[in-house]
């Protein structure tokens, strides 16, 4: 059955945002996500924070969630994508090794090259979607 568009909107509500396309690659083994959108996002927030905990925090998680994600991804690749020290005074510094950061730049490169060669599909997938 199809679905009714809305007939009115509640007074003083603003349009919804444009719709927007973008491709989610997930690489799986099994029923487990070893590469996808949050566990690259947490990677590149470990990069820039320098820390997992910080990374956590940035991307509104928690540590703990973080922590199994960071542990799921290096343990599913063949060498660790974060290093971790432990801390001192200053507390503990995560890394992204050099897989790590591979890792990353094949993600984003992936995505940007499905999106490009799918522009046009994609805008006339977008075009199809129903209007506030």
């Amino acid at each position: 059955m199809p679905r009714k568009p809305p007939t009115s909107s509640p007074a003083g509500s603003r349009s919804s945002p444009p719709p927007v396309s973008r491709f989610r690659l997930r690489v799986t083994r099994g029923e487990a996500i070893a590469v996808g959108p949050g566990k690259v996002a947490l990677l590149e927030a470990v990069e820039r924070t320098g820390s997992i905990t910080a990374a956590a925090k940035d991307l509104g998680m928690s540590y703990r969630r973080a922590w199994l994600l960071v542990d799921e991804v290096n343990h599913a690749l063949r060498e660790p994508a974060v290093e971790s020290t432990k801390g001192g005074e200053g507390g503990g510094v995560s890394r992204l090794t050099p897989t790590g950061r591979r890792m990353v730049e094949l993600y984003r490169g992936i995505e940007r090259t499905a999106a490009s060669a799918c522009k046009a599909d994609m805008a006339r997938l977008v075009a199809l979607l129903a209007r506030d």
